[in-house]
């Protein structure tokens, strides 16, 4: 029912670079429960058997297949009013939040809906699964928000909106970076 919708998200995020094989994890909300992503599914080929469905609020006997950021999907569910949630890897966006604490542009025309974009983690530990409530915590008041040196967290109605956030972020980022790098270069001079 829903396998459509996962395959079509992860290989769109595999395809555009924003995962790798094993890395990302995508998830929708049911009432009470998700779906989300098996531990270590590559989203660029999923398959029925990558699908898990488990509870928000407690474990049952398919929380152990669940991705490892089950923790956060399950914050952000609790914590949000998201039905979707994206989580991706993009290398731009992930190398931007190693030096800022908020990713900002008023001068890129579709990043206005989202910016800014808050950076959380800074000074602390980063692990998969970790920073649940910071993560949640900061997506209340944003679409995206990004986790330092770790990935993105996306929200929206439905997958396709999240992934919409995940790639609006990423190349927006892009263009920050390069924008970064140019000035470091004309400086040189």
């Amino acid at each position: 029912m829903f396998l459509n919708q996962f395959q079509n998200v992860g290989r769109c995020l595999f395809h555009r670079g924003l995962v790798s094989s094993q890395s990302g994890n995508l998830s929708i909300r049911m009432g009470d429960r998700l779906i989300i992503t098996r531990r270590g599914a590559n989203l660029g080929s999923l398959q029925e058997k990558d699908i898990v469905e488990t509870g928000i609020n407690k474990n049952d006997r398919a929380t152990p297949l669940a991705s490892i950021e089950l923790p956060v999907h399950r914050a952000i569910y609790q914590l949000t009013k998201a039905r979707a949630i994206v989580h991706a890897h993009p290398v731009h966006t992930i190398a931007l939040s190693m030096a800022v604490k908020e990713i900002v542009s008023d001068h890129l025309e579709d990043f206005y809906s989202m910016s800014p974009v808050p950076v959380v983690g800074w000074g602390m530990e980063v692990k998969p699964g970790g920073l649940a409530d910071m993560v949640a915590g900061s997506l209340k008041n944003h679409q995206v928000s990004v986790v330092r040196g770790h990935g993105s967290f996306a929200t929206g109605q439905l997958l396709d909106e999240a992934f919409h956030c995940t790639t609006e972020l990423e190349e927006a980022c892009e263009v920050l970076c390069l924008m970064r790098a140019m000035r470091i270069t004309a400086s040189e001079k």
